[in-house]
């Protein structure tokens, strides 16, 4: 991957202005650009397509419109745009709701300044962040899910594309939440070779990007030893 161009380009949303104002600065101040905040919902749909973030670090607890709804509306207009949840809510039922309405990670405020500049450069990097402990819940409620019958008629295994034995070994990776990098060095490969495996993996299941290859691992039970 050929280096970024420029500083990663962030919006921070949140309710309470001294919090909201306090991580946008540490984010500047540690080479993050910050191209917007918001307070409200309406205000945070508005404003992140005006300013085309690429990382948005949001709160669900929003006046207006939920901050579950902005995730939907956001990356429906812009589905390249990754979303950070940074919620004081460890709730199983927020964090899973967070998850399906399309954000990449999920990051309890209680995270250091340190944890949270990392999960915005890995969330931008389109890698699934979550505070440990909630990644778990997260792979275990998508195995639940593919567990259930299926509600129409399916074709079923016979014909699931067939992923090389490196594929699925690099696929088991990412579903247990490993960056690029740590794959790399678990298998002794370069990050090349890692990126070039998923987009392979990614074309033959159809996929389009890497947070529902790791839904697609997790049904197939991939993050399981």
């Amino acid at each position: 991957m050929s280096e970024r161009p420029g500083p990663i380009k962030v919006m921070v949303v949140d309710d309470h202005p001294m919090w909201r104002d306090a991580v946008a600065r540490d984010l500047a101040e540690s080479g993050f650009e910050v191209v917007a905040t918001a307070g409200d919902g309406e205000q945070a749909v508005r404003r992140a397509r005006a300013a085309a973030p690429e990382v948005l670090v949001l709160d669900l607890n929003l006046p207006g419109k939920p901050g579950v709804q902005v995730c939907k509306e956001v990356i429906g207009a812009d589905p390249a745009l990754r979303v950070l949840v940074l919620s004081a809510s460890g709730e199983h039922a927020d964090v899973l709701e967070a998850v399906k309405s399309g954000a990449t990670g999920y990051l309890l405020k209680s995270a250091s300044t340190g944890e949270l500049q990392d999960a915005v450069r890995r969330t931008a990097a389109g890698d699934p962040v979550f505070t440990p402990g909630l990644a778990g819940l997260v792979l275990g409620e998508y195995r639940r899910l593919a567990s259930e019958p299926a509600p129409a008629a399916d074709t079923g295994e016979p014909g699931a594309p067939r992923l090389t034995d490196r594929e699925t070994e690099v696929l088991r990776l990412v579903a247990k939440g490993l960056s690029y990098k740590q794959i790399a060095e678990r298998l002794v490969i370069s990050h090349r070779t890692v990126q070039n495996h998923v987009q392979n993996t990614l074309g033959k299941l159809q996929l389009h990007n890497r947070v529902e290859l790791v839904r697609y691992a997790i049904e197939r039970g991939l993050d399981d030893e």
